[in-house]
């Protein structure tokens, strides 16, 4: 072994971690003041980068194309088109983009219309500052997010449905998932997040991640929304 320093000047060889990129936010609200507040929370976070700012749905829409950012932060509510329509326009012209619902509508109609329109996330403005950073690097890492109390109308109108349909829902063989994947199943539908579901059945974040993966690849869903809505259709939570 050699007991020569580096040569001043020298270049180090010696391999450096790789890290990730920041996650790139596009803000769109067309409020000012709380647009600027949110750019300025996000803009705090070394591992997010605000790309970009809107005031309106169809000036979203063309920016998120032009920038192809990881997460969109809209209002549902705005003059002209609404946030849903921008998420459905948005959702065709980046598919990859996610898109999360910041707004003070706590109406069921539009948490609805914003899920089926390609929305991954529902949050009300009440959110705390310092839980809104956390949240986007949730949403961007492919979690859904959806504010508890907006979770709960959501589970409760599937429900009723599932009630209404008189119990015909297809349920799937047993064999298809295993005992942990139906645990992991059955704390999406409550809508835990991988770290509260990790800690409940006392299994590591990564370990709750794979198992998500492998029921939505298992059931052909695309998102941890999609899988709630199967487990209360299907009964998953009946008798926990």
């Amino acid at each position: 072994m050699s007991g020569h320093p580096p040569a001043p000047g020298a270049v180090s060889t010696a391999p450096t971690e790789t890290q990730a990129p920041p996650v790139k936010v596009l803000v769109v609200d067309d409020h000012a003041f709380f647009r600027r507040g949110l750019v300025s929370v996000l803009d705090d976070e070394p591992d997010i980068d605000v790309v970009g700012e809107s005031g309106d749905g169809e000036h979203a829409v063309r920016t998120a194309a032009d920038l192809v950012p990881d997460v969109v932060l809209m209002d549902v509510w705005m003059p002209g088109s609404s946030g849903i329509d921008a998420c459905t326009g948005i959702k065709s012209m980046v598919p990859s983009a996610k898109i999360v619902m910041l707004t003070m509508s706590d109406e069921e109609d539009d948490l609805f219309e914003a899920l089926k329109a390609g929305a991954t996330g529902y949050l009300l403005k009440e959110i705390s500052v310092d839980e809104l950073p956390g949240a986007v690097r949730a949403i961007a890492s492919g979690q859904s997010f959806i504010t508890p109390s907006m979770a709960t109308k959501l589970i409760g109108e599937f429900t009723a449905l599932a009630k209404k349909d008189g119990g015909r829902a297809r349920r799937i063989p047993a064999p298809q998932l295993t005992g942990r994947e139906t645990e992991v199943l059955r704390r999406v539908a409550r809508c835990l997040n991988n770290r509260e579901i990790a800690e409940e059945l006392f299994i590591s974040e990564h370990t709750v991640k794979n198992h998500v993966r492998n029921i939505l690849e298992k059931l052909q869903l695309h998102s941890r929304t999609e899988a709630a809505v199967y487990a209360v259709r299907e009964k998953f939570l009946d008798g926990e």
